[in-house]
């Protein structure tokens, strides 16, 4: 509202339109802004950069074919299912973003351990991995008792896909590098899944 003496001045009513018209935009983002840090309700482009942010594993799955089938569906369907909102014009794409994204600050609770990684790797390929490892833990009332676990660390990694390929190898050793405990020496391996008939 201007006051009186401008109210009838047609330059300043044209001058504050003009104002009004640049700053509006802004106010919008200002009234919204705790949308913008809520995965399921922010932009694309957006969620992308908060991913950055955070830490999240936001590469897509590769595409099995034209209907998304395989592990790209079963994720698709988790993270919708997680989600239970969002955009109708989201891609599986940027499903799987935002359901990285608003794990990502849960996921990094738990990092290095068994758990971790078995929740990070199913968020990325929508398929629960297979995790063998040296660790283990034991409580015995005698002193000096044998160490449990195995002498030398490792930590093996199976996926089983409806088809692997090199390209998942490769973002699953990634994948486990980022999440295995620091010390840990780690080998992966992703192979077919086993195809069950549906009767």
């Amino acid at each position: 509202m201007l006051p009186a003496v401008f109210a009838d001045d047609d330059l300043a009513q044209r001058f504050v339109a003009g104002i009004d018209e640049v700053l509006a935009p802004l106010h919008n983002v200002l009234d919204c802004l705790d949308a913008y840090f809520t995965p399921s309700l922010a932009p694309a482009d957006f969620t992308r950069w908060l991913g950055e942010w955070v830490g999240a594993e936001t590469e897509a799955p590769e595409p099995d074919g034209p209907a998304g089938t395989g592990a790209e569906a079963r994720l698709t369907e988790a993270a919708l299912t997680a989600l239970a909102t969002g955009h109708p014009q989201d891609t599986r794409e940027t499903v799987a973003l935002r359901a990285a994204v608003t794990a990502a600050v849960r996921l990094h609770r738990i990092r290095g351990t068994r758990r971790g990684l078995s929740e990070a790797v199913q968020l990325a390929f929508g398929v629960r991995p297979e995790i063998t490892e040296s660790g283990a833990a034991a409580w015995d009332a005698r002193p000096l008792g044998p160490f449990p676990g195995e002498g030398r660390p490792h930590l093996h990694v199976t996926v089983r896909l409806p088809e692997p390929g090199p390209a998942a190898e490769h973002r699953l050793e990634r994948l486990v590098e980022a999440a295995r405990p620091a010390h840990m020496p780690y080998t992966v391996h992703v192979t077919t899944a086993e195809r069950t008939s549906d009767r």
